[in-house]
């Protein structure tokens, strides 16, 4: 049986964001899953190649996911806002996703870009806390993200190597002490 996808427009803080909700392979679902892809500037979008693979394996692990286009992305309206604008993005296509599926638990996953949104609005939601935080190709050389170290979400990160990087403990990674879940 081919899996269902169901094309969506999602009231976003700028305007309608596009959107892609596709059920789990293989039985009722046991999570929910919402997935941001790389940068936009950068040619990034809900259908990338790590996104589509992210949400493919999070698929056939019986979970439902919600792929977006950031505000001025393909059809998704409003212009790019350096960050801050796309989490408040990610957190209006999360609340579509658990309004859909109040019952069950939820997880958070993005790529690059998507992996900094992800971790910024899953480490600032209040109760009901996602399950798990994935990020794929997470930046070490970015802005801070000190507030890893305090988030008590379950973090699966999958970091860019930088050669050049310098974390303040030697290491190369840019983290010190950061819990591996």
């Amino acid at each position: 049986m081919p899996r269902r996808i169901e094309s969506h427009f999602i009231d976003g803080p700028a305007g309608k964001l596009e959107a892609l909700l596709e059920e789990c392979e293989g039985g009722e679902p046991l999570e929910a899953c919402l997935v941001c892809h790389p940068h936009p500037l950068f040619g990034g979008t809900m259908h990338n190649k790590v996104v589509y693979r992210i949400a493919r394996g999070l698929r056939q692990s019986r979970a439902v996911v919600l792929r977006f286009n950031f505000r001025g992305v393909g059809a998704s309206e409003g212009v790019h806002d350096r960050g801050a604008g796309e989490v408040e993005d990610a957190r209006a296509a999360l609340g579509f996703l658990r309004a859909r599926y109040p019952a069950l638990p939820y997880s958070l996953a993005g790529f690059s870009f998507g992996s900094r949104v992800i971790l910024q609005l899953g480490c600032s939601l209040a109760s009901p806390k996602p399950e798990r935080l994935i990020a794929v190709g997470f930046s070490t050389r970015r802005e801070q993200s000190d507030y890893l170290f305090t988030c008590a979400i379950p973090q699966i990160l999958c970091a860019k190597h930088q050669r050049r990087a310098r974390s303040e403990a030697g290491t190369g990674s840019g983290f010190r002490g950061v819990r591996r879940t």
